[in-house]
C-alpha cells in the first residue's frame, strides 16, 4: 500500500498516508480530554478541542486514498476479492482477537465470573460488534471494498459531469443535514449518494482532475479551506457543548461540511506538495509500508502507555499529546515491523 517517492508522480498519496496515519493517533490521544467538558480545566479541554480538530481530516482522508488508488485500475472480481481482503480481513481479524482478549481479560479482572463457553461467546460478540473502538473503520471500509469492483467500472466510464453530478447530490446531503437545514429535508432517499462511498469518488475526482491555475493558487485555496473548516469544528464543538452542558461531537463527524472543507484542502495541499529530503522520504516510505498494521495496533499501545500513567496529561498537555503521539507511533511501528520480519508475519501484521 506504499509507492517508492523517487520518480513516482503518486509519491503524495504516501506521504498523504503517513499524515493520516500519525493523525489518527493524534486523535485518539487528545480525544480522551473531550468527554470530560465540565470536569476539566477550561485550558485543558480547550487544548483537546483544538488538537482534535486540527486532525478530523483523517478518516476521510485514508478514504479518499482508497478512491486515488483503486478506482483507476481494473478487477477480475475473484482475484480482488481473494487479494484485497485476505490482506485486509486476516489482520483484521488477528488483532481483533487480541483486542477481544484484552476485553475478557479486563473483565474477569474487574471481578466477573466468565465459564470458558460465556469466554468464547464474549469474543464471538466482540469479532461481531468490533473489538475495539477504532475497528469500526475497517468494518466500513470492508463494505467499500465489496463494492469496489463496480464503482470501478462506473467511473472509469463515467463522464466528469457524470461524475460531478454524483459528487454535488453527495454534497447535497451533507448540506441538507445540518442543523438549521435540516428542518427542510423533504422525503426523498438519498441514502444511495449518502455515507463515505462519496468520499471514494471525491478522492478519485481529485487525484484526476487538472485545474488551470498554478500550484501556488491551489494551495493557498487549500489552506484557507483548512482554516475555515478547523475554525467551524472548533468554535462549533465549544458552542454546542456550552449550550448542552455537555461534549457534543456533531462538528467532530467525518459526514459534516466543515470535515468535508478541511480534508479537500488537506488532500490538494499534499497533492501539490512535494518531499525533497531523503530521509524524510526514507521515514515517510518506511511508515506507509506499515500503516495498516500501526492504524491495527496503535490503541493497544495506547493503552499499554496509560498503564505508566503517559497520556495527554503526564506533562502540560500542549506537549503531552504530541509526545504521547510521537512514542505510540515508534512502539507501533517497531512491533509491525517485528511481526513482518517472522515467518508468516505479514499475513497477521498488516
Amino acid at each position: 500500500m506504499s509507492e517508492n517517492q523517487n520518480g513516482n508522480k503518486m509519491a503524495w498519496t504516501t506521504n498523504l498516508r503517513v499524515v493520516a496515519t500519525i493523525s489518527v493517533i493524534f486523535l485518539h490521544v487528545s480525544s480522551e480530554i473531550l468527554y470530560q467538558f465540565g470536569h476539566i480545566s477550561t485550558f485543558i479541554w480547550w487544548t483537546g478541542n483544538i488538537y482534535d480538530s486540527l486532525v478530523r481530516f483523517c478518516v476521510p482522508i485514508f478514504v479518499m486514498l482508497t478512491g486515488v488508488l483503486m478506482l483507476s485500475r481494473t478487477y477480475e472480481l475473484n482475484d480482488f476479492l481473494r487479494k484485497r481482503f485476505s490482506r485486509i480481513v486476516l489482520p483484521f481479524l488477528f488483532w481483533s482477537i487480541i483486542y477481544a482478549i484484552f476485553a475478557v481479560n479486563d473483565k474477569i479482572s474487574g471481578g466477573s465470573q466468565m465459564s470458558f463457553f460465556a469466554i468464547i461467546k464474549w469474543i464471538i460478540h466482540q469479532l461481531l460488534n468490533g473489538a475495539s473502538y477504532h475497528l469500526w473503520y475497517i468494518y466500513m471500509i470492508i463494505g467499500i471494498y465489496l463494492f469496489i469492483p463496480i464503482l470501478s467500472k462506473w467511473v472509469q466510464n463515467a463522464t466528469e459531469n457524470e461524475i460531478l453530478y454524483f459528487i454535488i447530490i453527495w454534497i447535497f446531503t451533507l448540506v441538507i443535514n445540518q442543523p438549521i437545514l435540516s428542518e427542510f429535508r423533504i422525503n426523498i432517499d438519498l441514502i444511495y449518494f449518502s455515507g463515505f462511498i462519496g468520499y471514494v469518488v471525491l478522492g478519485y475526482y481529485l487525484s484526476i482532475k487538472s485545474f488551470a491555475v498554478s500550484k501556488r493558487t491551489i494551495k493557498v485555496i487549500a489552506i484557507l479551506l483548512i482554516i475555515v473548516g478547523i475554525s467551524i469544528t472548533i468554535l462549533g464543538t465549544y458552542f454546542l457543548s456550552h449550550r448542552k452542558n455537555h461534549f457534543v461531537e456533531y462538528f467532530y463527524t467525518n459526514n459534516t461540511l466543515n470535515v468535508l472543507m478541511v480534508s479537500i484542502g488537506v488532500f490538494m495541499f499534499f497533492k501539490n506538495f512535494e518531499i525533497s529530503n531523503l530521509r524524510i522520504i526514507k521515514a515517510v516510505n518506511f511508515i506507509s509500508k506499515y500503516s495498516y498494521g500501526i492504524y491495527l495496533v496503535h490503541v493497544l499501545v495506547l493503552t499499554f502507555l496509560k498503564t505508566f500513567k503517559i497520556n495527554y496529561g503526564f506533562i502540560n498537555p500542549i506537549l503531552a499529546i504530541p509526545v504521547t503521539t510521537l512514542l505510540c507511533l515508534l512502539i507501533s511501528t517497531l512491533i509491525i515491523y517485528s511481526l513482518n520480519k517472522l515467518p508468516y508475519g505479514k499475513y497477521i501484521a498488516g
